[in-house]
């Protein structure tokens, strides 16, 4: 336990988290800081290139072989075996429609790019390497759970007005998968000879590029938190914390069954863990539009997240580490 915390307190102060919470801390006294959308726009397309980039170049070093075919097989089938999960589990702990339950599922199935970016930061700062190929399978869980959303709100009498052309669309065609599986094949293509003529920009930079973004996500969650009266139950806070342990567990048992490093292990329990709050919203917008955004956004954004970077981390971090070694 001991160890957890001095983590836990050693990532609390690192300047990635403590942007975050200057953002949160801004929003939630009312202060005019904010961030124009365009620039905020250009700070997710230049972490999703980079990191995208950056795990292309280490697939083409790599190479492809089945411990790569096998981890994306594993990441797609977490993707949708966790939002029956977390629709069992918010049903139980929380009295919400099945519609607005199956929208929060679908969530909880995909992945926060910025969550895994900020444990692949805190993993390269404590020197421990994971497999390159880790951003693919970041990828390959993007979509997944969004079909296990659709079934479970058609199963259960949700419905789904618009499941046809459109939503493929909005899935395949999402700006954030489009770029970060055209950066990966750009650095997969080009190897680590590309990786070395762009390194000034994708590498350096990346980390003052990452605490200006969270300062950014910082605002927005704050935002969000203040107008979530009446959202957030006790029922709800608890499934918005005890999801993602659930989702690091099986992504743990996954990391181990796969043989993956322990970089590696601590990443795939992070996409376990995390919940999207890019790809999924805007599908869910055209799949369920008789489901509560507010309720979604302000449970992945305004509670897992944050949980997530200041406690969560460093306790699957820990966790690995005590079951796969160091």
């Amino acid at each position: 336990m001991d160890n957890i915390l001095a983590l836990a307190g050693a990532n609390l102060v690192s300047p990635i988290i403590l942007s975050f919470v200057l953002g949160l801390a801004a929003a939630l006294v009312r202060s005019d800081l904010s961030f124009p959308e365009a620039i905020a726009k250009g700070l997710s397309l230049y972490l999703l290139f980079a990191i995208g980039f950056k795990g292309g170049a280490g697939v083409a070093a790599h190479g492809v072989d089945a411990r790569l075919v096998a981890a994306l097989v594993s990441g797609v089938a977490l993707s949708l075996l966790l939002p029956f999960v977390a629709f069992a589990l918010l049903r139980a702990l929380a009295r919400v429609s099945v519609v607005d339950a199956a929208a929060v599922a679908g969530h909880y199935g995909s992945i926060s790019i910025v969550t895994f970016v900020a444990a692949s930061t805190l993993l390269s700062g404590r020197g421990i390497p994971a497999e390159g190929f880790m951003v693919a399978v970041a990828a390959a869980m993007e979509a997944p759970a969004i079909l296990s959303a659709l079934w479970l709100a058609m199963r259960r009498g949700g419905g789904s007005e618009r499941v046809g052309t459109e939503l493929w669309r909005e899935i395949l065609l999402n700006g954030s998968i489009v770029l970060l599986l055209g950066a990966f094949a750009i650095g997969w293509i080009t190897g680590e000879k590309g990786l070395a003529e762009i390194e000034s920009f994708i590498v350096e930079p990346f980390k003052g590029v990452l605490c200006l973004f969270l300062l950014d996500m910082g605002l927005v969650a704050g935002r969000g938190l203040r107008g979530s009266r009446g959202v957030l139950s006790p029922g709800v806070v608890a499934f918005g914390i005890l999801m993602p342990l659930v989702g690091a567990a099986l992504g743990l048992a996954a990391g181990l069954a796969l043989g993956l490093s322990l970089g590696g292990v601590v990443l795939l329990m992070v996409l376990g863990a995390s919940a999207s709050y890019i790809a999924v919203p805007a599908a869910m917008r055209v799949a369920l539009p008789k489901a509560n955004p507010a309720l979604s956004l302000t449970l992945s954004l305004g509670v897992t997240f944050p949980f997530n970077l200041t406690i969560g981390i460093p306790l699957y971090m820990m966790l690995a580490t005590a079951v796969a070694g160091s």
